[in-house]
């Protein structure tokens, strides 16, 4: 009886047919993936670096009565919708982002147009459980 080894191909050799095209399409995948987010997180940012945004959750951290109702501080709690334009010089911003404090829950509206580095503001209101309404353009802390 012949006992000699056959020699067995190598791993790429056997498995080539099937780790070329799930290497490639899960390539493919991660890219997608890398892209959609970074698209997602770059308009995160920008809107979070707004002046609209920042002026608007500075007012509401300075208003007693909603530092009563929702508690100190006041953070932006979710992902952020609405538009935010700049186009030669006038700008426009219309957000819906929602916010918490230790104690509740709501959304803050921001409706506001500008040119150059001032801003008109149209709306700062907040909606806390979907039932107490607060417009904070009326309040006077300034």
């Amino acid at each position: 009886m012949d006992n000699e080894l056959v020699p067995q191909p190598s791993w790429w050799k056997r498995n080539w047919k099937w780790v070329l095209p799930l290497g490639g399409c899960m390539t493919l995948i991660v890219l997608f993936v890398i892209f959609v987010s970074s698209i997602f997180f770059g308009v995160t940012k920008m809107f979070e670096e707004s002046a609209p945004y920042e002026y608007a959750l500075e007012k509401i951290n300075n208003d007693d009565q909603m530092i009563e109702l929702m508690g100190s501080p006041i953070e932006k709690d979710g992902i952020m919708s609405g538009n935010y334009e700049w186009k030669n010089g006038v700008k426009s911003a219309d957000m819906s982002i929602p916010i918490s404090g230790p104690k509740n829950s709501g959304t803050l509206y921001i409706r506001a147009t500008g040119e150059g580095e001032e801003w008109t503001y149209h709306e700062i209101r907040v909606v806390v459980r979907d039932s107490e309404e607060f417009d904070l353009l009326e309040s006077d802390w300034e």
